[in-house]
């Protein structure tokens, strides 16, 4: 069976990522995109040839040629269009983070759980076999057991004032863009989540947080992560054990940052090294999708993932301003 997909909205990241994506995945078709802009449906059909192209979202919710639909829009539009998309019969990945506060998701699973549709957040590290790789090898005690998680994701769009991760009303700032990147993949690798987070500084400029560093304890280990959308691209995961370590070279821009690398560090210097070059997320991450709502095989990433992320996000917006919630935040700032 081939999986009908519909994208809501043109924007710059379906057409770089997603939309060549599910074009090139097995079991996923590539049908019809919703954006009144002209131009920009032309930058799709440049790729796909055949793409339907609706004026409007409620145009492509109506369509009843797809399947699923993508929503890459802006973050505090996630939760609204994904239960919409529900609404009208369709599955949902959604581009992270899902929702701009933990509570939020649990209407999606209501949603999802009442529906028999799969929803899910667009979480596509998971797929990428480094990430598979780590977590078994963590499970396996490759490196003893866990003492302390490092992680490390930036860029600088400073000189972009109008990119929606500038801006506090489209949901911006490092932590929602990417701090679920540092903190989701602890969990993910680890299989564990934190008891406390005991620090949490933040930097804010023009009403969101572009430097965030963020320590916190689990069960067993402690973590700290840097992310910030002010500094020189850099990007690295790295898990200390008692007897080993394993770092991640590329972990989440792989094949974009660089070749994604799985370090495995060991006593006397020894240095074991797995590449995995050529391999697209993106791709896995729709073929993923395709067979959960295929035949039914579990998705690697589900809702109660995005929540349990969230959760910690939420808890580190308030440890930043001493117990004054994430939403109280943006609008002080």
């Amino acid at each position: 069976m081939t999986v009908r997909w519909g994208i809501l909205g043109a924007a710059r990241f379906a057409e770089k990522h997603m939309a060549p994506a599910i074009h090139a995945a097995k079991g996923a078709s590539l049908d019809a995109l919703a954006t009144s802009s002209p131009d920009k449906a032309e930058r799709f059909r440049a790729f796909c040839p055949g793409l339907r192209v609706h004026d409007s979202y409620e145009g492509l919710l109506d369509d009843p040629e797809i399947d699923v639909v993508y929503i890459p829009l802006p973050n505090t539009l996630h939760v609204g269009w994904s239960l919409k998309a529900l609404a009208a019969g369709k599955h949902v990945l959604c581009e992270k983070p899902i929702a701009m506060q933990a509570p939020e998701i649990d209407a999606l699973i209501a949603a999802r759980d009442q529906s028999g549709l799969l929803a899910a957040e667009a979480y596509m590290i998971v797929h990428h076999p480094q990430w598979q790789r780590t977590r078994a090898l963590i499970a396996d005690g490759a490196i003893g057991q866990v003492v302390h998680v490092e992680g490390l994701f930036g860029f600088d769009i400073s000189a972009d004032p109008g990119n929606i991760r500038n801006r506090p009303e489209t949901g911006g700032g490092a932590i929602p863009d990417i701090g679920v990147y540092t903190y989701g993949s602890t969990r993910f690798a680890t299989g564990a989540e934190p008891e406390d987070i005991t620090q949490a500084a933040l930097v804010f400029d023009r009403g969101v947080d572009v430097m965030a560093q963020v320590s916190a304890k689990f069960p067993g280990f402690t973590a700290h992560w840097v992310n910030s959308t002010r500094m020189f691209p850099a990007q690295t995961m790295t898990f200390v054990g008692s007897e080993g370590l394993i770092r991640l070279t590329a972990p989440f821009n792989a094949g974009v940052f660089g070749e994604a690398r799985v370090e495995v560090h060991q006593p006397g210097l020894a240095i074991r090294e797995e590449r995995f070059p050529g391999v697209n997320q993106y791709v896995l991450q729709v073929e993923a999708f395709c067979r959960s709502v295929d035949g039914g095989e579990p998705y690697a990433w589900p809702l109660e993932e995005a929540r349990a992320t969230q959760r910690m996000i939420d808890r580190i917006y308030t440890k930043a301003q001493g117990g004054v919630s994430a939403s109280s935040i943006r609008m002080m700032c």
